[in-house]
């Protein structure tokens, strides 16, 4: 169930609880229209037969208002989150399971955008309530995960709740309209340590979009090396694979001319195939164009 942190620090007599006394934090309340609103939803969660569909709709934008002005923007504070958290569990859990995860006109939720602005502190509330539908889609057909894949680390207390969210949704799940998962998108963007984290926490580096594009194609159309050599450091990514197309990693990057990954692609097929990468190696240092291949226009 879900709790105060302040309150549970105060009860246990946590060393320096005392500097979360409620007489020193500021506190937040619901507004009398929220109190209302939320009553009322309570009351037909309980009992649909209770509310009228009027009630019920009024109520609800009163709610969605409040709640993504409280806690969807860039400078939302973390301890008013916290106390609405808090007055939605007191008043029903049906209730908070709800609140957290209503959407707006964008299938957008509260997590969804506290990932995009990296607020990190109410990532780990909303994930507190053990009530987030963390593989929630948006309207665009994306996760709290799949958003959470295109932020920059800057710290190593933004990579512990980044852990804790993939560790607690799907990231293999796949976007609605093209098909692609958070590894991919990680990659089209640059983002090594998501591409580092989502690998960690068990995403499936062979998968493939609705082109059957896979993350290592991405990385070698973008010229992302390093990222290319993260993916081909892991013994089951295979570089191997076609796309709809026919196209492999290896075609990819040479059609669009990125030599260094076309080398470090061939020397990873070469070892797959049983040649020593050695060999592998000063095969490619002999001819100063790619190895021979097929070019083919890449539809994406």
């Amino acid at each position: 169930m879900y709790q105060c942190k302040d309150d549970q620090a105060i009860a246990q007599g946590q060393p320096g609880a005392s500097m979360y006394d409620q007489n020193i934090r500021e506190t937040f309340e619901l507004s009398n229209d929220m109190k209302s609103a939320c009553g009322t939803y309570a009351q037909w969660l309980e009992d649909s037969t209770q509310i009228t569909s009027k009630q019920l709709n009024i109520s609800l934008n009163v709610i969605q208002q409040e709640w993504f002005k409280v806690s969807s923007h860039k400078l939302s504070n973390p301890n008013m989150v916290e106390d609405y958290l808090s007055s939605f569990n007191e008043m029903s859990r049906s209730l908070l399971q709800n609140v957290i995860n209503i959407a707006d006109a964008n299938g957008n939720t509260a997590l969804h955008y506290a990932v995009s602005h990296c607020n990190v502190d109410i990532v780990n509330l909303l994930l507190d309530s053990g009530l987030c539908d963390v593989d929630k889609q948006n309207k665009a057909g994306y996760t709290a995960i799949m958003l959470a894949s295109l932020a920059q680390v800057q710290s190593d207390g933004q990579k512990h709740v980044i852990r804790r969210l993939f560790g607690m949704g799907s990231v293999n799940a796949k976007a609605a309209q093209a098909g692609q998962t958070a590894l991919m998108l990680a990659v089209s963007h640059g983002r090594l340590d998501m591409v580092k984290l989502l690998i960690e926490a068990g995403a499936n580096i062979n998968a493939q979009d609705d082109d059957g594009s896979t993350a290592l194609m991405c990385a070698s159309e973008h010229g992302h090396t390093d990222i290319v050599r993260e993916l081909l450091s892991h013994s089951e990514c295979d570089p191997t694979i076609t796309d709809n197309d026919g196209s492999t990693a290896l075609s990819i990057a040479m059609e669009v001319g990125h030599k260094e990954i076309g080398v470090l692609l061939y020397a990873k097929v070469q070892f797959k195939a049983g040649a020593s990468p050695v060999l592998a190696r000063s095969r490619s240092k002999r001819k100063s164009t790619s190895p021979t291949t097929s070019p083919r226009m890449i539809r994406r």
